[in-house]
Parts: C-alpha cells; sequence; structure tokens
C-alpha cells in the first residue's frame, strides 16, 4: 500500500517564513475588473463578502457567494458537455485563462479522466491544430531569424527572482507526432501543468518557451493561418548559437530557474543535455524521465524476481532517445550498485534498433547516444542478430523492453522463448500511444502463463488470469520528473548529475505496491510503480531524496535546508517541502498597496499577467464560473 496521502490543508507555521510558503493570506494591490482578469487572484463566485466590499467586487459578481467545491461541480459538468475530447481540451485552456485555482482544482478532482485531455494524446492533437484554435498566445515566443533580442524577450517575463522553471522545446518531437514548429510552445505550457499539479510547482513562478527554428512539416509550411516561420528548419550553426543565446540568456535572468528541455528532435535532444548538465541544473525528459521512470518499475520487478544487478541481463528493442535514455539511467544504477565501471555495467544491456543488434562495425551509422551500447562483433560470430527472436534466445534476458513503436513486435514466440530460461520474465511494452504497444498485457500473461511482471507505457486496466487480478504499472514520466525538478528548486542544486537521478529513481521505486507489500505472495498481483493519484506525496519523497543527495554532494544552494537524521529528520524536511507546494486552494485576500506590493500581488507574475491584453476568449465567455 502507498503511504496515506498527506492532509493537504495542513500547513506548518515554522516555516512560514519561507518565500516560496504558502500558508496565510495573499497580498493583493488590485481590485474591481483588474483583479476578476488576474486568473491566479481571480475567485470568480467564490469571492467573500469581505473581499468583495474590500477589492469593490459588489456589481461584478452575482450576489451568491458559493464554495471552491460548489464552482468546481459546476464547472465539471460544463466539461462533460463538451462533444469530444479536443473541445474539452480547449475548454480547459480558457478555464486555465480565467481562474487558475480552478483549473488544478478541477483536474486534481477529476485526475484520472482528465489528465488525457490535458496532456498526452489529446495535448498532442490541440498542438498539431495550434494555428487553427489560436485564441491568445501562453508563453515566450524566440525565434531563430531574432536572436539579437533574445534577453530582452526574457527580459519582460519578471526579475530574476521570479522564475524558478523554465521548460523549453525546439517543436521537433512533440509527443510522437513529430515537427510542430511553433505549436511546441503548447508542450511547454502542459508540461508546466504537470508540473504544478504533481508537485506544486507555483503557477505564477514558470516560465514556457518555445525556440522557433522554422519546421520541416510541409503541411504546416503550406497552411496559410500557419503562425511560426515558414521555413525549412534552422541547423548547424546557426542552430547551436541559437539554444545557446537562450541558456546563456536564461541564467543571466533568472540564475536559479531550473531549465527543462522538453520534446527536441533526436539528433539534438541528447547533444544539448549532455552540452548543459555539466554547467547548469537541466533536464531532459524524453531521455532522462523516461529513463528513470522505467528503471524504478525494473528495480521493483527486481526484488519480487530476487535478481540482483550484477546478475542482470536487459534487452532494449528500439534505441533512439527513449530507449538509449533507459540504457543510460541503466547503466549508472548498476555502476552505483556493483561498483563497475560504467562500461563494465552497460555490457549487460543489450540494445536493438532497426538494423537489429547494435554493432561496433556499424559505427558510422550510429547516433552518438548507441555508440556506448554496441557490442563487439567477435561475440556474434555466426549467430544471427537481425531479429528480436534470435537475439533473445542468445542473450536469455530477465527484462525486455519496448520502445520501439512497432506494434506487436513482442510476438508469442519471443515471450516463450524469453520464458524458458527465466523464472519471472519481466516484460515492459512501452511505446505511445496505446495502438503502438508491443504487446498487449493479456497476451503476455497468456503467454508466460501469468509469470511476467508488466509494466506499459499507455494506461491498461488489470489483468485476470485464472481467476487472478493483476494490475498493470504505467510508467508515466508524470510520476518522476515533477518531484525531480521540486527538488532541484527547493535545493538551488547547481547541477543535476546522475547520483541524484538514482536518488530519486530509488525514492519512486520505494514507493511501488510491490515494494510496500509485507505478504510475499501479494507482489505478484500489485502494480510494480504507484498510481499517479498519489503523484503529490510521491513528488515529495522524490523531492527529499534529490535534495538530501544534493547537499551530501556540494551542490545545494540553498540555505538552512532541514537535514537532520531519521525518522524525525525525514518527517521535518518533507514538512519543509510540503509547507513550499502550491495548493490549488482559495487564500483570503489582504489589501496592499501598489508601491509595496510584489509582481504577484500586482496581477504581473507568471504567463496569465497583466502585461498581455486583458481580454477574454468567446469559450472563456461562455464558460464563466
Amino acid at each position: 500500500m502507498a503511504s496515506e496521502p498527506h492532509n493537504k490543508n495542513e500547513k506548518h507555521s515554522k516555516f512560514g517564513h519561507l518565500p516560496l510558503s504558502t500558508s496565510g493570506p495573499q497580498g493583493c494591490a488590485l481590485s474591481g475588473a483588474a483583479l476578476l482578469r488576474t486568473p491566479y487572484l481571480n475567485k470568480g463566485s467564490a469571492f467573500t463578502p469581505e473581499e468583495r466590499k474590500e477589492f469593490k467586487l459588489h456589481s461584478l459578481l452575482p450576489p451568491n457567494v458559493q464554495t471552491l467545491d460548489e464552482q468546481v461541480k459546476r464547472a465539471y459538468e460544463q466539461y462533460c458537455s463538451r462533444q469530444d475530447d479536443l473541445a474539452k481540451n480547449t475548454f480547459m485552456t480558457s478555464m486555465k485563462e480565467q481562474n487558475t485555482v480552478l483549473y488544478f482544482k478541477l483536474i486534481q478532482d477529476h485526475l484520472k479522466e482528465m489528465f488525457s485531455v490535458i496532456y498526452t494524446p489529446t495535448e498532442g492533437e490541440a498542438i498539431a491544430n495550434y494555428s487553427r484554435l489560436f485564441r491568445r498566445p501562453e508563453g515566450c515566443f524566440l525565434n531563430v531569424d531574432d536572436q539579437d533580442r533574445i534577453e530582452d524577450n526574457l527580459d519582460q517575463w519578471g526579475a530574476p527572482e521570479d522564475v524558478d522553471l523554465i521548460v523549453v522545446s525546439d517543436g521537433e518531437q512533440i509527443l510522437g507526432i513529430g515537427d510542430q514548429g511553433v505549436g511546441g510552445i503548447l508542450i511547454s505550457v502542459a508540461k508546466l501543468v504537470i508540473y504544478t499539479l504533481c508537485a506544486g510547482i507555483h503557477p505564477t513562478r514558470t516560465l514556457p518557451v518555445v525556440l522557433d527554428c522554422g519546421t520541416n512539416n510541409k503541411e504546416l509550411l503550406e497552411d496559410e493561418l500557419y503562425l511560426g516561420l515558414r521555413k525549412p528548419r534552422a541547423r548547424g550553426e546557426k542552430y547551436d548559437s541559437f539554444v545557446d543565446k537562450f541558456v546563456k540568456a536564461a541564467r543571466k535572468r533568472y540564475p536559479n530557474a531550473y531549465i527543462h528541455f522538453e520534446d527536441f528532435g533526436l539528433p539534438n535532444a541528447r547533444r544539448i543535455l549532455e552540452k548543459y548538465t555539466p554547467e547548469i541544473a537541466c533536464f531532459n525528459d524524453d531521455v532522462q524521465g523516461t529513463g528513470c521512470v522505467t528503471l524504478a518499475a525494473i528495480m521493483a520487478a527486481m526484488h519480487v524476481a530476487d535478481i540482483k544487478y550484477e546478475d542482470l541481463r536487459v534487452v532494449l528493442f528500439g534505441s533512439g532517445t527513449a530507449g538509449t535514455g533507459i540504457a543510460d539511467q541503466l547503466k549508472d544504477a548498476i555502476a552505483v550498485d556493483t561498483d563497475k565501471s560504467k562500461e563494465e555495467a552497460g555490457q549487460q544491456i543489450w540494445c536493438v534498433d532497426k538494423p537489429g543488434l547494435l554493432l561496433k562495425s556499424k559505427k558510422d551509422d550510429l547516433m552518438p547516444a548507441q555508440v556506448p551500447y554496441a557490442r563487439d562483433d567477435k561475440e556474434w560470430e555466426g549467430k544471427q542478430h537481425d531479429d528480436l527472436l534470435s537475439i533473445v534466445r542468445e542473450v536469455k534476458p530477465h527484462v525486455l523492453i519496448g520502445t520501439s513503436t512497432k506494434p506487436d513486435s513482442f510476438t508469442k514466440e519471443v515471450i516463450e522463448e524469453m520464458a524458458k530460461h527465466v523464472d519471472r520474465p519481466i516484460i515492459f511494452p512501452l511505446s505511445n500511444p496505446t495502438k503502438l504497444h508491443e504487446a498487449n498485457p493479456n497476451d503476455l500473461f497468456e503467454w508466460t502463463k501469468g509469470r511476467c511482471l508488466v509494466a506499459t507505457g499507455s494506461p491498461f486496466p488489470p489483468v485476470e488470469y485464472e481467476g487472478e487480478k493483476y494490475e498493470i504499472a504505467e510508467c508515466n514520466n508524470s510520476t518522476t520528473f515533477p518531484g525531480i525538478g521540486l527538488g532541484a528548486i527547493l535545493s538551488r542544486t547547481k547541477l543535476l548529475t546522475p547520483p541524484l537521478l538514482v536518488a530519486a529513481t530509488k525514492a519512486l521505486a520505494a514507493q511501488a505496491p510491490a515494494l510496500q507489500s509485507s505478504n510475499k505472495d501479494t507482489p505478484r498481483a500489485v502494480a510494480l510503480l504507484p498510481d499517479v493519484t498519489d503523484v503529490r506525496e510521491i513528488s515529495v519523497k522524490i523531492a527529499a531524496a534529490v535534495i538530501r543527495k544534493a547537499a551530501e554532494l556540494d551542490l545545494a544552494q540553498e540555505k538552512n535546508i532541514p537535514l537532520g537524521e531519521g525518522e524525525k529528520g525525514d518527517a521535518e524536511l518533507e514538512e519543509w517541502i510540503r509547507e513550499q507546494m502550491w495548493d490549488a486552494e482559495y487564500r483570503p485576500l489582504k489589501r496592499v498597496e501598489p508601491q509595496r506590493a510584489d509582481a504577484v500581488a500586482k496581477g504581473e507574475a507568471g504567463t496569465g499577467t497583466a502585461r498581455r491584453p486583458a481580454s477574454f476568449s468567446t469559450e472563456t465567455a461562455h464558460a464563466r464560473l
């Protein structure tokens, strides 16, 4: 069983002095219509009688004062009335532009149902139609032909201390749908929504950015309504200069900001991450997030199957960004646990891609990320290595992972061959969306006679096999990257190094139902990863692990972090973390004079600010709550 959720309304006054504290009243220098037009301060029909009087709202609102729960009920009815998921996505976007707290509270109350609407796969459809659905800009738009203005463009989003987190995309490899150009701004926005939902990152202290480098998407280039640069993607020196100027300008203006790279193209994602990881605290979810959550599921499965790191054999089918990211995290974990070198640890991983097993003789055809996993050709002399069945027969893996986007590639023959050699086959068909998965969990249980341990990349219902129900874990990055980001932000870590990611992964694995169970037979039927509905408490545990490791390695720059030992020390650190997590609850407003107000109180914080035209969209007007 996962740990009981902490009472989100319980705040700790001993930490109320912290700059990111969420206790007590919120200062406000606005009144009247200006207040109603500021999403993160607006309460709509929930403003109290005292607030209506103090902030001159009486004639601007109907007289009945409602609770947040009543607003959520009405909003959910409106949401359900939309005819399809894209319309629901658009409705939610309009609500976010009107009332930040209500937007997040609605999602929290219906997380399982709405996650696929506000994120993948529906957000992918919204991104593909960005220029046609466009109503109001959100985020920072930078373009490769206007590089001299980058510093000035970033400056307008706040003072140096106002931004904790930047998510940036160049829009080249969006959610499995490829190059979406300037529409990539929406993946940055969506990722920040997940950070707030799952880890309580303050929504006013984040910045979504798109680097518009042009697009190679023919449909967008020929679309007269397309809003981005209508030209082929910049490459080479011009592209690298653009990215570098952005990173340097972001660090100069927002020196404490943690930078999350998202959905960069295959040629650039790892290269950019490797360039800046030694210099700044940064992260790439496609490379590291997928690797961390998959490694956590492997850790839980190894516990159930009683497999040690030094004995582990893994076949990765699909060696692109996600596949090599998983390999990297696994290699780091093996090296840390066994004291092997990373090169030695890598010998326990066999990577397969379109031509077959990665071999050193094919070095010129391999991406840089694939090269460390290329096998010596002598190992495979006289052995077939261009099909998965032959490789599985030779390697006899404990773990088979699919990131190939080749549906049904884990055939009955492949799985039965694997099951001949190991007691508990660990099988992860991770490709998204569901139609691209390598195997159906129901089939895996049939083919292994119920012995397999399964995690998937998309949500699947429990499998019933011979009268027993088996929970299927979802390798959802949203259980991982928000907590890592929260830990990085609160510790102000100088860098996000591999030991911090391993610590985060172990913290996630420790929350898995399969590891929490004390009944030795129970882990057969429970999930290898915790459910996304428990994600805020999971994020607290992950953040605590990251903070402790950052402090241990002298990377933490935040002063006075409570780092006591034992259960009492852990509890105090978790209290410190929770106090700084934003909750979707209305805080009392207190009037402050404009000359003494901070950016939040003046309505100038975040992306939904008074800097932009304060007009409602048509959808918003229809959805007033």
